[in-house]
């Protein structure tokens, strides 16, 4: 990420009526009437609403009216519990539409989840409604299913069926499951190159996929699509200026989500997302955005990003947002084996110190009342330690938990968009970590577009210290473009960062299978991003044991 203070192209934007909304509330209120962040979230909490009922509802468009595919950005599932898992689709036969072809029409669409891929055993199905207030996307939470169990699943819109994909559901609570098997995966800028390592991921043998954030970029993607150079396809121009409207965020969904790749992905594997910075605008912090404009403004396009991202990804209606506000951090179990606390270092964090550009450590960012994570989800991760009966404690978040000098002198600097720069924050959280006594503590991380393998330290600049846990940082799936496997500070920081145990600077994911005596964690990486069909490979695998945190290559 780059240091506050970049500006975007300047182009003319699309807009929803949704948009419209959004602009005409700000304009009625005016920019004095927002004293505070707070008031502008309440102002928002009502321009972002949910869709009418009753006589004022929108009209239905009847099935003979749906002529075209609207399936064309594919299905998803995610947020797996024990009897539930929660379905996804948009609707949008034309999707480089700002209403996805659809106007201002609801649509009804039937789904259903079977035991088998030829939906001869039918276990649940039922009607509900895609509405354009919700840009025509459907989330349903299917009840009642089996733990631990694999299901397929589809959805019908008039006369056409979707494709269909595969879930499973969480293991019951209080069980075991014996193993474990995830990938993380970050940063995906579809103009940086081809998703060859979403193509991968569908095709491996995984129980569910992370998501550790940038699952989009605002920037402007040209007419080639950036780094894939298309000869065979022009992008129009809409997509050829930074998202900032809720329309635009829709329509940079349906470019994302229109690759065969990532369709595959999701449709192959249930999904457990959370966002970065590049969802909304690259660095954000809290209300703060990277140029240090008004706050109004920005909680504007933050709402407009939120309410995209809610409808673009298999979440539940916990995580819909009320205006610029979503409650994203949330806990999921898998058996007793693992214990998912999935963090938001965004929306609640200090803005960076200094700038938030490279540098040493000093009091501006070590004053004790800065926050990454807020103090409510601070609290909300010391208390979910501290009921954990789990084997293993996953926390998946955002970016670099683990210190990082970027030099070997005294006064090195490190990122003050990371936990480096909130380094009260980082304390607070392993000290909970250590007053829970979690023994085995995993952190998930991206934003960096490496791979890094941490060993977490009790104190980072002693490298005899307790060894706390292990952080893991799956590269970036396409940003950065093809990548190379020893940067040129490699050797910097392997000298700088004696807990840092590998880095790599390829494109690819990490998986990561969880057991009762250990972690293995293997990382994958592919050549090339820049053109597709790249071969996968092995780079490195590291194993974690039970009880004695601290990576071994495997």
């Amino acid at each position: 990420m780059a240091p506050k203070g970049r500006r975007g192209p300047l182009f003319e934007h699309a807009f929803s009526p949704q948009d419209a909304v959004l602009r005409e509330a700000s304009r009625h209120l005016g920019r004095r009437r927002f004293l505070t962040a707070s008031a502008a979230a309440a102002a928002l909490a009502f321009t972002t609403g949910r869709p009418a009922r009753g006589a004022s509802a929108a009209r239905e468009r009847p099935a003979h009216r749906i002529t075209d595919d609207p399936f064309t950005l594919g299905v998803a599932s995610g947020d797996p519990l024990p009897g539930s898992v929660v379905l996804w689709t948009r609707l949008a036969p034309q999707p480089f539409e700002p209403d996805g072809g659809l106007g201002q029409e609801r649509v009804t669409v039937h789904w259903e989840v079977a035991e088998d891929e030829f939906f001869l055993f039918v276990a649940q199905r039922g009607v509900t409604q895609a509405h354009p207030e919700y840009g025509h996307s459907v989330h349903v939470d299917v009840q009642g299913l089996e733990p631990g169990t694999e299901y397929h699943y589809r959805f019908r819109a008039g006369t056409w069926l979707s494709p269909a994909g595969r879930t499973r559901t969480a293991p019951a609570a209080g069980t075991d499951p014996g193993r474990l098997r995830l990938a993380a995966v970050s940063c995906q800028a579809y103009h940086d190159g081809y998703y060859t390592a979403h193509r991968h991921l569908a095709e491996d043998d995984v129980d569910v996929v992370v998501h550790v954030g940038d699952y989009l970029y605002e920037y402007a993607v040209d007419a080639a699509g950036g780094a894939r150079a298309y000869t065979d396809v022009k992008l129009p121009d809409l997509f050829n200026r930074e998202a900032e409207t809720l329309a635009d965020y829709r329509l940079r969904y349906a470019l994302y989500k229109g690759d065969a790749d990532l369709r595959a992905v999701h449709a192959a594997h249930p999904f457990i997302l959370t966002w970065d910075d590049h969802e909304t605008e690259n660095n954000y912090a809290g209300a703060v955005d990277e140029k240090g404009g008004p706050a109004d403004a920005f909680l504007v396009r933050r709402a407009a990003a939120y309410r995209a991202y809610w409808e673009n990804q298999p979440l539940r209606e916990a995580q819909l947002p009320s205006g610029p506000d979503a409650r994203l951090y949330r806990r999921l179990h898998w058996g007793t084996l693992a214990q998912f606390d999935v963090l938001d270092t965004r929306q609640y964090r200090s803005d960076q110190a200094y700038g938030g550009g490279p540098h040493s450590p000093g009091p501006e960012s070590d004053d004790a009342a800065r926050t990454i994570t807020g103090d409510a989800q601070e609290r909300w991760l010391a208390d979910g330690w501290r009921a954990s009966t789990a084997r293993w404690n996953v926390m998946p978040q955002q970016v670099c938990f683990s210190q990082r000098r970027f030099g070997t002198e005294a006064d090195a600097t490190v990122s003050m968009d990371a936990w480096d720069g909130y380094r009260a924050s980082r304390e607070r959280v392993t000290a909970a970590a250590t007053a829970a006594g979690i023994e085995n503590w995993l952190v998930l991380t991206g934003d960096v577009h490496v791979g890094y393998a941490f060993d977490i330290k009790g104190d980072f600049d002693d490298p005899a210290s307790r060894t706390l846990g292990t952080e893991i940082t799956t590269t970036s799936v396409t940003s950065g473009r093809d990548g190379t496997e020893r940067p040129s500070n490699w050797a910097t920081y392997m000298a700088a960062n004696p807990h840092l145990k590998w880095y790599d600077g390829r494109r690819g994911y990490v998986r990561i299978e969880l057991g009762a005596e250990a972690a293995r964690t293997d990382f994958k990486v592919v050549s090339a991003v820049t053109t597709p069909g790249a071969p996968i490979e092995t780079a490195a695998s590291f194993v974690t044991e039970a009880g004695a945190p601290g990576l071994k290559p495997a």
